[in-house]
């Protein structure tokens, strides 16, 4: 990612909230913890907001992160879940968690939320059978891309393309960070950046695509 337009900074007074800076285009409270009370009150506060939204279903970006498997003999659990609903994104360490809480399983199987994310069934299955979590509603960003605007070539696309063609915006995906111990206790900043804009790409992708069409 370009370190001069995308940026973080550690809110004063938190260990565990920061604010990062996506170009001019957005600043994202980003919620980072393995705590299940910092989870449910994540939760209750995007719920609280949307609370009054007059649509019929809200859209969340989802995206989950875990240790890269090198060879066949490894199948690393999902460590990291990161969600993103306007400019609120919750990365909830999974590996490392006190408990999973019920608002949060509650909220990925409320059928009122879609849950986007370039590959969604691929992760929402390995949510499903490395922590027994279910989420109900989800659409594939791609998929979604394609039926909003009639190009099916974007079917191909991957996060860092649908965002160069939809938002006009180019970010890189550095691999020593996609490929780092998303398994650590203590992420870098680096991995909370990384972790926050893939999940609020698959929101702000989401929502433009739903806002044009």
């Amino acid at each position: 990612m370009d370190p001069s337009r995308i940026t973080i900074e550690e809110l004063p007074e938190s260990e565990t909230r920061f604010m990062v800076h996506f170009f001019e285009d957005a600043h994202i409270t980003t919620v980072v913890t393995s705590s299940g009370d910092e989870a449910t009150e994540w939760v209750n506060e995007v719920l609280s907001i949307n609370h009054r939204s007059t649509t019929t279903t809200i859209i969340v970006g989802l995206d989950i992160e875990w240790r890269p498997n090198f060879g066949r003999q490894y199948d690393n659990p999902a460590a990291v879940l990161q969600l993103c609903i306007g400019h609120h994104c919750l990365v909830f360490q999974l590996l490392h968690c006190d408990y999973i809480p019920e608002a949060l399983s509650g909220f990925l199987s409320n059928p009122n939320f879609t849950f986007i994310g370039v590959g969604i069934g691929e992760d929402v299955e390995k949510l499903v059978v490395d922590h027994d979590l279910m989420v109900a509603n989800t659409k594939d960003l791609r998929v979604m891309a394609v039926e909003e605007t009639g190009r099916g070539e974007l079917r191909r696309e991957g996060l860092k393309g649908l965002a160069r063609e939809v938002l006009g915006r180019e970010v890189a995906k550095p691999r020593r960070v996609q490929l780092g111990r998303w398994d650590n206790l203590w992420l870098n900043l680096d991995q909370i950046m990384y972790a926050c804009i893939d999940a609020f790409l698959s929101f702000e992708i989401a929502r433009r695509l739903v806002v044009s069409s």
